[in-house]
């Protein structure tokens, strides 16, 4: 990436900054418009740093996503592999259903183009970071045979945009996230 000048990186972080609210307050569909009207700046300039909507959300959840990926690799050595990954699936629950714009950023993230990985899409790293702790947990015969972190991360998604209007929604999608383990990787004994 070029280096920028000082003003094109007051720039990005103002209209990251802006973006982050439209998103938190209009969901994932905010007006581009509307953010560049906020920041100051022409529609243009929102389009010079953010080519694509997509690219604006990987722009917002990058360091959301970032952080679930580290908690990923944490959880990656535990023991307990069913517990480790059922730590790491609440966790990405529960920000997909609180963070507004998250769930449908990896919906469309799945959806764009099914067949191509976008390195940096919230879905990619996700998957990257979640696989090991599917394979760990598959392997020790937690987890019921077939079941993919593409399969776990969808059912996430579905259950995070089912409750994103429930007075709390993290609550309802742990309880839903909850039943829902109960189908995939029942407990031992």
């Amino acid at each position: 990436m070029p280096v920028q000048r000082a003003d094109a990186r007051r720039n990005y972080a103002h209209l990251l900054a802006v973006a982050e609210e439209a998103i938190a307050a209009h969901g994932a569909d905010a007006s581009l418009e509307q953010i560049a009207r906020t920041a100051g700046v022409g529609s243009a300039t929102v389009r010079r740093h953010f080519p694509s909507r997509h690219a604006l959300l990987q722009a917002v959840f990058r360091e959301r996503a970032e952080t679930l990926c580290a908690h990923a690799r944490d959880l990656t050595g535990r023991a307990d592999t069913r517990a480790a990954l059922l730590e790491w699936l609440s966790a990405v629950t529960a920000d997909a259903a609180t963070i507004r714009g998250l769930a449908i950023a990896m919906a469309r993230d799945r959806a764009s183009e099914p067949d191509v990985t976008h390195d940096n899409c919230c879905s990619a790293q996700l998957t990257e970071a979640g696989a090991p702790l599917v394979r760990r947990a598959a392997s020790d015969g937690a987890l019921t045979p077939g079941v993919t972190i593409t399969d776990l991360l969808t059912l996430i998604t579905g259950i995070a945009l089912a409750t994103e209007q429930h007075p709390d929604p993290a609550a309802e999608a742990g309880r839903l996230l909850d039943l829902t383990v109960a189908g995939f990787s029942p407990p031992k004994g």
